[in-house]
């Protein structure tokens, strides 16, 4: 019962819409995570002296991969609502939350309900997306030490060593970084040795592309003034956007 309870609220949460196009559960989960994000961001310093490790997980991976996973959800939802009313011949005008004077839609699960709504916020992929930050940023933290060990910044010339950090970062990390992505995504989504086979055929080297073309440049940024505490954190932030852009990517492939 309390599981029926539940769907029927969820369902009915993913059915509202503000201003007819912003899904309303999408952004009551953005703003939970920015809450979140909010909180820890002020006592970052207090937990990165106590527990840097820890604080790097959770802050940095966890909730900021969440919130990346969260935005691209909301803007796939809200391609998805503006296409629908587009086509059902609504106007932007229109300011609601639900359309109660329209036939009632059909529920969740039954026939016609793919049809006739925008896909509804996806639970699982936003668990996956926070645990693959989880227990990548430990990773990040420990690369990011090593190569402020390998290219110590000097006074007298700190532009070298900061560039070659960012060369070591984007030929060595970044692929790897994207094969566990998308390793882990498409395990994690049940898909086999073909399905892997398929999405690093299709899509890791227009992804790789891609990074080479943002990411030199807020490393360079990030290795030449962020103090190595707030690099992950800095990183993280930027990462977002990018982060939002391999959870489309990624959906993408696999519709």
């Amino acid at each position: 019962m309390i599981a029926s309870a539940k769907r029927k609220v969820l369902d009915g949460l993913n059915r509202r819409y503000i201003y007819g196009r912003v899904p309303l559960l999408h952004t009551i989960i953005f703003l939970i995570e920015m809450a979140v994000a909010t909180r820890i961001a002020a006592k970052f310093n207090t937990y990165y002296a106590e527990k840097p490790g820890e604080t790097s997980s959770v802050g940095s991976g966890g909730v900021l991969g969440g919130v990346a996973d969260t935005v691209a959800q909301l803007i796939t939802a809200f391609r998805a609502r503006s296409q629908q009313r587009s086509e059902g011949g609504d106007g932007f005008i229109s300011i609601e939350f639900h359309e109660f004077d329209k036939e009632k839609p059909a529920a969740f699960g039954e026939l016609g309900y793919a049809r006739s709504s925008p896909p509804p916020f996806d639970f699982e992929r936003l668990t996956r997306f926070m645990a693959y930050g989880f227990f990548m940023a430990p990773v990040q933290f420990q690369w990011f030490g090593f190569l402020s060990r390998a290219f110590p910044l000097t006074k007298k010339n700190p532009t070298v060593p900061a560039l070659k950090r960012v060369a070591f970062d984007q030929l060595i990390f970044a692929p790897f970084g994207l094969a566990c992505f998308f390793t882990y995504m498409t395990i994690a989504e049940g898909g086999g040795k073909r399905a892997l086979t398929q999405k690093f055929r299709d899509v890791y080297l227009p992804t790789l592309k891609a990074n080479f073309v943002l990411w030199p440049a807020v490393q360079i940024l990030n290795f030449r003034v962020i103090p190595i505490q707030f690099q992950i954190p800095f990183v993280s932030s930027i990462g977002i956007a990018w982060t939002a852009y391999l959870s489309l990517t990624n959906s993408a492939e696999e519709s």
